[in-house]
């Protein structure tokens, strides 16, 4: 297969569970990706990176901040949505504000099938909302994700039809919401 079946993927989980950790774990090695799993949303930005960046706001960002970035290469993050502390909504938000992360596909787990929570996850920015237990056939859809995430150029012209549906949409209300304010 030589050297391209060594680029493996890289998988951020998050969840505060030892059990739910080590399934979801080993469904991602199943499927041959390379996971680092992590037990809180404050410990997943450390590991991209981002809590030293919250300190350093006022102050340029210092070099070895910006290695750090480069030496984090994960593909995508797959996070629980309920844990003590951060939520994985919480943590979602957090990468979509962050200028060198928001392109890493993140999706959410959940044990729980709330609707509006669902939506508000997908809203946000999320690509998936697994229900546990997380399936093989669910980490079967994150291929799509981290083609995309990885190779922005070419990414098929569904992705790039969704993605001005989103603008439409939003774009839709706030005319209506201007027309509001003019009336």
């Amino acid at each position: 297969m030589g050297m391209a079946a060594e680029a493996q993927y890289h998988v951020l989980a998050v969840d505060d569970s030892l059990l739910d950790r080590k399934l979801i774990e080993r469904l991602l090695k199943t499927s041959s990706y390379h996971v680092t799993a992590v037990d809180s949303g404050s410990k997943a930005l450390e590991f991209l990176g981002l809590l030293e960046d919250e300190h350093n706001d006022a102050l340029a960002p210092s070099v070895s901040l910006n290695d750090h970035h480069q030496d984090v290469d994960v593909n995508l993050i797959i996070t629980d949505y309920c844990m003590p502390g951060m939520t994985g909504y919480d943590l979602l938000r957090k990468i979509k504000e962050s200028k060198s992360l928001k392109d890493i596909p993140v999706v959410i787990m959940s044990s729980e099938n709330i609707p509006s929570r669902i939506n508000r996850c997908l809203e946000e920015g999320a690509e998936e909302f697994f229900l546990k237990p997380v399936q093989l056939s669910d980490v079967n859809k994150l291929k799509p994700h981290l083609l995309k995430g990885r190779d922005k150029e070419s990414e098929p012209s569904i992705n790039k039809r969704k993605g001005m549906e989103e603008y439409h949409s939003h774009d839709i209300t706030r005319t209506k919401y201007d027309g509001l304010e003019v009336v």
